[in-house]
């Protein structure tokens, strides 16, 4: 089932967010809708000299502005790589200015909180510099490597989760540009990546009552991509979002959109904010009947997802830089 979202009788008020320990509470100010909405975008770290943003970041950003404002939306889902091509070297670094202020300019990002992961691009440089950056923005909100959002639905008694992973944390690194994919080589610390996925094994279990449960990350499950699936990712979460009945997976790492659906898990991948690639190499690697939608045309400038949750579906739309809506598709709410 599919459809494009309605717009909003009265747009969202900011969000009221309240930290505790690694769960934030996000309470969207929408109107008599009773929805939650936000943007996921992936790949968006613009390059490591002048002008610092590339032209399809700044597409993607304007864009991104249009949509808050027309569509609605309470804040911002970063899917990781949030600086090419080696992170930043602390929480000084210019490129904060350079690559994100300067960029999310629109008016309808100003005031939308960010929520932050790490890509293995960001893990290239200092990742708790990312962390420790929130002290000097307040749209930047990256608590922890992996922590918990609570999404609450104005106007019911419902809620909905999102758990935010470090990825790179769980399986490896790996180089979006390197000769032989970039797969994950492996943990570099395999007691702290048992941690994560004990954490997450218990947060999945403490959300058996939320209508929707979202899992982000930078690297996939599932893609048909340059980079394909991630084959710890496969072994390790894919039988957890399974088991837990998690309506969706999102990501980025792979420099396109996709939506892929497979054991009543639907796996977004929004990792078009800077570049945009083609290829579908991965074909053969996703399950079969699994891929609902791609696009990644070179000469497109850019694009990113929108999410809409209520009490009746979570909707994921893809919208291109240019305003174009590719793709949407809506989700059920899972069986409680």
């Amino acid at each position: 089932m599919s459809g494009t979202p309605r717009t909003p009788s009265t747009p969202p008020a900011r969000p009221m967010l309240v930290l505790l320990w690694l769960t934030v509470t996000v309470v969207a100010g929408g109107g008599p809708e009773g929805a939650v909405q936000f943007l996921a975008v992936g790949d968006w770290g613009g390059v490591p000299d002048p002008p610092f943003a590339t032209p399809r970041e700044v597409a993607t950003a304007v864009a991104m502005g249009r949509a808050a404002t027309e569509l609605g939306a309470d804040f911002v889902l970063s899917l990781g790589d949030n600086f090419y091509y080696e992170g930043v070297r602390d929480e000084w670094d210019p490129r904060f200015e350079e690559t994100f202020e300067r960029v999310f300019t629109a008016p309808g990002l100003q005031e939308l909180p960010w929520f932050l992961l790490a890509g293995n691009h960001d893990h290239a440089g200092n990742v708790t510099a990312q962390l420790a950056y929130g002290h000097h923005s307040p749209r930047w909100h990256f608590p922890h490597y992996y922590y918990s959002l609570r999404l609450s639905l104005p106007g019911t008694n419902t809620s909905a989760r999102l758990l935010v992973l470090d990825t790179v944390l769980l399986c490896g690194g790996g180089d979006d540009f390197g000769t032989e994919g970039g797969a994950p080589r492996g943990p570099r610390d395999a007691a702290a990546a048992a941690a994560q996925l004990t954490w997450l094994r218990g947060r999945l279990a403490a959300a058996r009552h939320d209508r929707y449960v979202l899992v982000a990350g930078h690297y996939p499950v599932w893609s048909v991509a340059e980079h394909g699936p991630t084959a710890c990712l496969v072994q390790l979460l894919r039988p957890l979002l399974r088991r837990h009945r998690v309506t969706a997976y999102l990501c980025g790492h792979d420099h396109n959109l996709q939506f892929l659906a497979e054991g009543g898990v639907g796996y977004v991948v929004s990792g078009a904010g800077n570049f945009m690639e083609g290829s579908q190499h991965h074909g053969g690697a996703v399950p079969p009947g699994s891929l609902r939608f791609f696009f990644g045309p070179p000469s497109s400038p850019g694009g990113f997802a929108h999410l809409r949750l209520d009490a009746h579906a979570a909707t994921v739309t893809f919208l291109e830089a240019t305003g174009r809506v590719l793709y949407s598709v809506a989700l059920p709410p899972r069986d409680l």
